[in-house]
């Protein structure tokens, strides 16, 4: 039911899905940002995504094959995702897409570019403004690695607490080291823990999502650590420290989380500061879901029910 076509976008390889039938009018577009803590992953990895979605939603798709790191360093990653999705904005009409009905989608890391794409493009006047935005359990702040949902899944598979500070020093070609000072909150000042409480704090989580969660020990501020990871409070690795001015224009919003996640108190977090500046957003929490999810879809025996229900969520919301 699809055309497959492998494109490059201004050098920035994609893969396009369009639907075979012929449509009265243009068509809906999604662009998606795959996972994979922008060091694996590729095109391929949620192609079955990718081609369930432009199938059920009659949408054309846009899969995004970002540059991996350490390859590429960081902000390669980000850059490529920013510069696809401006590429699409201004040709869709060339793909039978309405270019205001253009919905930007990530999983994972592919959250965290969709949040800093869609920030970017707040004030760009010369392309049309995206639609509506799907965080799919994104990863979106570095300050505060021991929120509730830190805590209660520290040891989960796939993604386990200890496990992101390892890959976000990684991704950003850090010295491993300094994942307990990142684990502990040792990187950051205390005028910077000051400054961002109001959107970043466990007294922001609903207490049913908070059973068990006990406040981290008060810990040394490590300045050697801060200044080496500076690239941490730039928007585009954590979008949640975005500005009001930024955030009260970004365009609707549809958050999916996974009870099992790390990531989880994030998606909250984020949820609450787009809705306290009146941004419309649908929140799905996956009961039983885990970090890696939707990895699974569509994988016959290998999927798992939270698989499909976050596909579902993302087909719902877009259709």
């Amino acid at each position: 039911k699809l055309f497959t076509k492998d494109l490059r976008f201004d050098e920035v390889p994609v893969r396009i899905y369009l639907p075979r039938a012929p449509s009265e009018s243009k068509r809906r577009g999604v662009i998606f940002f795959h996972g994979g803590c922008g060091m694996f992953g590729s095109i391929r990895t949620d192609e079955r995504l990718c081609q369930y979605i432009a199938r059920e939603s009659d949408s054309v798709v846009v899969s995004v094959g970002y540059r991996l790191s350490p390859e590429f360093k960081y902000p390669a990653q980000s850059l490529d995702c920013l510069t696809a999705t401006g590429h699409f904005l201004k040709t869709a009409d060339d793909y039978g897409v309405d270019p205001n009905r253009i919905i930007v989608c990530g999983f994972s890391v592919g959250g965290t570019f969709t949040a800093y794409v869609c920030q970017e493009l707040v004030n760009r006047k010369d392309i049309p403004k995206i639609c509506a935005q799907v965080l799919i359990c994104p990863f979106l702040q570095a300050l505060n690695l021991q929120l509730p949902s830190y805590q209660k899944n520290a040891f989960t598979a796939i993604l386990s607490q200890k496990r992101l500070a390892r890959f976000i020093l990684k991704y950003l070609n850090k010295d491993c080291s300094m994942a307990e000072a990142l684990l502990a909150g040792s990187h950051v000042p205390e005028s910077m823990n000051l400054k961002y409480r109001k959107w970043i704090n466990p007294d922001l989580i609903p207490e049913a999502l908070k059973l068990g969660y006990k406040p981290p020990l008060p810990t040394s501020f490590l300045p050697q650590v801060h200044e080496e990871i500076k690239e941490l409070w730039e928007t585009r690795f954590s979008p949640l420290l975005a500005e009001d001015a930024v955030v009260c224009h970004l365009p609707d919003a549809c958050i999916i989380t996974c009870e099992h996640d790390v990531l989880r108190d994030d998606g909250l977090l984020y949820k609450k500061r787009l809705e306290d500046n009146n941004i419309k957003v649908t929140w799905y929490n996956v009961e039983g879901g885990f970090h890696c999810s939707l990895g699974f879809f569509a994988y016959g025996i290998f999927s798992f029910p939270s698989s499909n229900k976050i596909a579902n969520h993302i087909l719902n919301f877009i259709k």
